[in-house]
């Protein structure tokens, strides 16, 4: 199978490509004769240093480049024979999305219509036995969904759209386009929205890593309002595990919600970080890191609830996260500790961009 992967030096697409490749600690799925090309345009949040060990693998190639360069697309589809595509590639931060929508609706949805045009053409283009084989699988949010009252079910994959903020917008105007090419031209979609993820390689901007460095360096570990906005986390190679298993084994035109069956408000989750980092890390003065906490004002339009029933997917193709929310965490906060280089030159990076001015 030979993958196009598309903002594939980011958190979630970065981590897929070396759960693929075995290059994390779970075992790589059996998949003889993969090749993966990463297309990705390195914005804020795509590193290609996530990747770095990789580019001597012949499995792998890198290429920078815009979804919304159909011409491009075109082209790598054609000359490495694609046989599926999976689209990472997404502007995916709720707070940048509040201060300037538009570069998300450039991305998330110009960018999408076009991937969509160039895979439709190079699917047409294919012999019968290649043609029903293909597949392309869209990674979206939980947030299309809106939010949910304490009481409420948890959403399931019948939940109608109610998105909050720009961001969850562009998302679900992505996926009403994924949809719209399945049920217009017959093109194999597959749609996952998934929870809030975590672990090795997100971003700092990102809640868990931001507090793990805040708290690291003695900053104060920012909580929006009272903190009792709850969210269910995933732990992200169990993400990247349930993109594998709808892949293969997804019916075409559907979608699956992908979550981690943990809830928990933001406080809470802050409150264990700072319990874990307490014995992994102690402070040198002896304190607590939860003393660090500090409540800010809210964000605008802030929602109050996700939770994902991901029944559908355990019952129709067998998944189920393995990690609960405490080993999970655990992992995640190890690798910030061992890897305090990798914070340094994205943070570096980071205020570079901000002293030019190209960063939103």
């Amino acid at each position: 199978m030979n993958i196009l992967v598309t903002g594939g030096c980011g958190f979630i697409g970065s981590n897929f490509i070396r759960y693929l490749l075995g290059a994390t600690d779970r075992p790589a799925p059996a998949a003889p004769g993969l090749r993966l090309v990463n297309l990705d345009a390195l914005t804020y949040a795509g590193n290609p240093a996530n990747l770095a060990d990789l580019y001597q693998d012949s499995r792998y190639t890198f290429v920078q480049g815009d979804i919304g360069d159909e011409a491009l697309v075109a082209r790598l589809l054609s000359e490495h024979a694609i046989d599926a595509v999976l689209n990472f590639a997404a502007e995916s931060h709720v707070d940048r999305s509040i201060d300037s929508p538009e570069p998300f609706i450039q991305t998330n949805v110009v960018g999408t219509l076009r991937l969509l045009n160039a895979t439709r053409r190079h699917w047409l283009s294919l012999p019968s036995d290649r043609k029903a084989a293909f597949r392309f699988l869209h990674v979206s949010t939980d947030e299309v969904y809106g939010t949910l009252s304490p009481t409420d079910p948890a959403f399931t994959e019948e939940t109608p759209f109610a998105p909050n903020s720009p961001y969850a917008a562009s998302k679900a105007s992505s996926d009403h386009l994924v949809r719209s090419f399945q049920h217009t031209y017959g093109l194999p979609t597959l749609t996952t929205n998934c929870s809030n993820n975590y672990g090795p390689l997100q971003f700092p901007e990102k809640l868990i890593p931001l507090v793990t460095l805040n708290a690291l360096e003695g900053k104060p570990l920012p909580i929006y309002g009272d903190g009792l906005q709850v969210r269910d986390w995933l732990y992200v190679l169990d993400h990247c595990e349930a993109l594998w298993t709808v892949l293969r084994q997804g019916r075409i035109g559907e979608t699956y919600n992908v979550g981690g069956l943990n809830e928990k408000p933001n406080l809470e989750l802050v409150r264990t970080l700072c319990a874990i980092l307490d014995n992994l890390a102690p402070r040198a003065d002896g304190q607590p890191y939860a003393s660090q906490i500090t409540f800010v004002a809210d964000r605008p339009g802030h929602d109050r609830r996700y939770a994902i029933d991901c029944e559908k997917l355990r019952t129709e193709l067998g998944w189920s996260p393995r990690e609960t929310f405490e080993t999970g965490l655990h992992k995640t906060i190890s690798w910030y500790l061992a890897n305090r280089s990798w914070t340094a030159a994205i943070t570096a990076a980071k205020y570079a961009r901000q002293r030019l001015g190209t960063q939103s």
